[in-house]
């Protein structure tokens, strides 16, 4: 018998934010573990807490220079001209806030926990993983460590050599991309809202060969989803048979979110970890965007049903609605929110036509499939 999934969280994100007007204010993780354990589903058996990565696991990718420059700004609350110039620390919506070292090197301790874990198989569900956008030497897109990266990078340390790291976030997973350009043992896949930050990943990018990049219209739906996913990415994961797959299962692309303007279900989300279980002996779910707490704690709660075979209600029972009925949300939306956002897990599938642009880009990836 395979081992049970497992799950990795942390109390370091219960009360963290980067600020009251920033998108990140929001609590996620606390949600989705809330929801988990409220619906019985998170025996402590397959619970581990993240541990906080060292500086010497975290240069395995960063420059030893920016660890640094985070930690003197976690200690003192502040950053200097120089570091704000040079390491982006204070700028660019990376705010200097309370745990501006140690949540983003918890959540790549637990990413790189996640890793080791299925070193010999199985599934880890890492909500508070998935930090995209870092850089080795700076912060970038809220995202001030690349703990995608230091995963991947420690299965390849295993001595894994075919992985794929399949990226659903409604943002470029431009991070991951760059570090391994050109790096034939991992292959980059990007869905993502085109003509949006860090307005990269367009469907010409191939990284050396090395990444597939979908760039979606607004309005990206259910049924453009399952399009793209039956004829395009799963038969680039089958062909090359990952020994692992990473799903960076960022959130931001539900309807609901407010940083983007797709119109996903989080039926996708659920049932993408579904078909993914499948196709690789090890597989590693982390969180990524997601700025609706209702929405994004719902969809990462849903996931981890989806990993156990866990059949979800059609109506959350009272303790369950109990924590989302708790969740603050300043938002014009938050005031007068939908009763559904309360009382289920599974959105309503968001389904629609099929976009020739889809179609084309799905196309794109046949025929490189049958020239190769």
């Amino acid at each position: 018998m395979p081992p049970r999934p497992r799950y990795i969280g942390s109390e370091i994100y219960r009360r963290s934010s980067y600020g009251p007007k920033h998108p990140l204010a929001v609590p996620r993780v606390s949600v989705c573990t809330d929801l988990i354990r409220a619906m019985g589903w998170l025996d402590p058996a397959v619970y581990h807490d993240a541990p906080m990565a060292g500086d010497a696991e975290l240069t395995r990718f960063h420059d030893a220079d920016y660890i640094a420059a985070l930690r003197r700004a976690e200690a003192s609350q502040s950053v200097s001209a120089e570091d704000r110039a040079r390491f982006r620390i204070g700028a660019d919506g990376n705010p200097v806030y309370r745990e501006v070292f140690s949540r983003p090197a918890t959540s790549a301790g637990g990413v790189m926990l996640a890793t080791r874990l299925v070193a010999g198989g199985g599934i880890v569900h890492c909500p508070g993983g998935g930090t995209h956008h870092g850089r080795k030497d700076r912060a970038s897109g809220f995202c001030y460590l690349n703990d995608s990266v230091l995963g991947i990078s420690t299965w390849l340390d295993l001595g894994l050599t075919n992985i794929v790291y399949l990226d659903i976030d409604a943002h470029h997973g431009d991070g991951v991309q760059d570090a391994f350009h050109d790096d034939a043992r991992v292959l980059t896949i990007s869905i993502h809202e085109e003509k949006r930050w860090p307005f990269t990943g367009g469907a010409d990018d191939r990284a050396g060969g090395a990444a597939w990049n979908f760039p979606v219209p607004a309005g990206f739906n259910d049924s453009e989803m399952r399009h793209l996913m039956v004829h395009a990415v799963l038969p680039l994961i089958r062909a090359r048979r990952p020994q692992a797959i990473m799903l960076q299962a960022g959130a931001d692309g539900l309807e609901e979110d407010p940083l983007a303007r797709l119109s996903l279900s989080n039926n996708v989300h659920r049932g993408i970890a579904s078909v993914l279980r499948e196709m690789a002996p090890r597989l590693v779910v982390t969180g990524g965007g997601g700025y609706n707490p209702f929405t994004t704690g719902r969809c990462w709660a849903g996931i981890w049903a989806a990993l156990n075979d866990i059949a979800i209600p059609d109506r959350l029972p009272a303790d369950a609605e109990a924590v989302l009925r708790a969740v603050p949300y300043h938002r014009a939306i938050g005031r007068n929110p939908p009763a559904q956002w309360f009382t289920t897990l599974a959105d309503p599938p968001r389904t629609g036509p099929i976009r020739g642009i889809i179609r084309d880009l799905a196309a794109s990836a046949r025929k490189d499939l049958v020239s190769a």
